[in-house]
């Protein structure tokens, strides 16, 4: 391990892609690692791959109850503090809007959002008992501006920064940090069979390793100077976070029309 230390994180999705490389991540540089999904495989792989250093279990991020007994037992042994929670757990179904059928909807709408508003309200209490606590929240920047054949998974990651922004607001008071994290098309099996326009223009360029290692920087700092709650990942993601915020609308859709194509 590089260094030692008693702080603690709860990390969702955590079986596979950037979850698990985030696991890794922090349980090398000594963190108490609890690494949750409902890829039971997926999860004892990587229980035996980290010889025992990550705690692993099965939660579905849609059962609020589940997410309570979870988040209850993870921190049992931390004397109920939670430094970090990263909510990573997420689906993505590319196409047509109207080609996908209306429960895959709902599916990703029930994991991307529900998921993510049911850890932050399990996870609230510990991290409002632990000085300088942090929730990392898996946006995307499908979220820049509404992405054709991504139109719900784009939708539900623009939920994910208006609530990041939100409780970054709402928790000042309690001591926690919220952040977005913002990267564009990742190497992971969500987009092994992902071919729509925007993956044929930009390419599928970052790696999960490349992402964990964002996610621990944003776990682990402040907002910067600037005081962004939003922390794009990669340069095509910083480049068009940037060029969003000063274009007027008429030209980011001209942009995102262009890319769809």
């Amino acid at each position: 391990m590089e260094s030692a230390t008693d702080r603690s994180v709860l990390i969702t999705g955590a079986a596979a892609g950037i979850g698990r490389a985030t696991a890794r991540l922090f349980a090398v540089r000594g963190w108490r690692v609890g690494a949750y999904d409902v890829d039971e495989a997926g999860l004892a792989s990587l229980a035996e791959e980290s010889d025992g250093t990550v705690a692993t279990g099965l939660l579905d991020v849609r059962d609020a109850s589940a997410w309570e007994r979870t988040v209850e037992e993870f921190v049992a042994g931390s004397g109920g503090l939670l430094d970090v929670l990263v909510n990573n757990a997420g689906v993505l179904d590319g196409g047509g809007f109207a080609d996908i059928p209306l429960a895959l909807h709902r599916r990703a709408v029930d994991i991307n959002v529900m998921g993510v508003i049911n850890g932050c309200h399990a996870a609230h209490p510990y991290l409002r008992a632990t000085p300088d606590a942090h929730v990392v929240n898996l946006a995307s920047a499908s979220a820049i501006y509404g992405q054709a054949e991504l139109a719900t998974y784009s939708a539900t990651k623009f939920a994910v920064r208006g609530l990041s922004e939100a409780l970054d607001l709402e928790w000042r008071g309690d001591d926690i940090t919220v952040t977005a994290l913002w990267p564009l098309f990742v190497r992971t099996g969500m987009t092994d069979d992902l071919d729509i326009g925007t993956t044929r223009s930009l390419g599928v360029r970052l790696t999960a390793d490349e992402v964990a290692r964002e996610v621990y920087a944003a776990a682990t700092s402040g907002h910067g100077l600037l005081g962004s709650v939003h922390r794009p990942v990669g340069l095509q993601a910083r480049a068009l976070f940037a060029a969003s915020e000063i274009a007027p609308t008429w030209l980011s859709r001209a942009v995102n029309k262009y890319l769809s194509h």
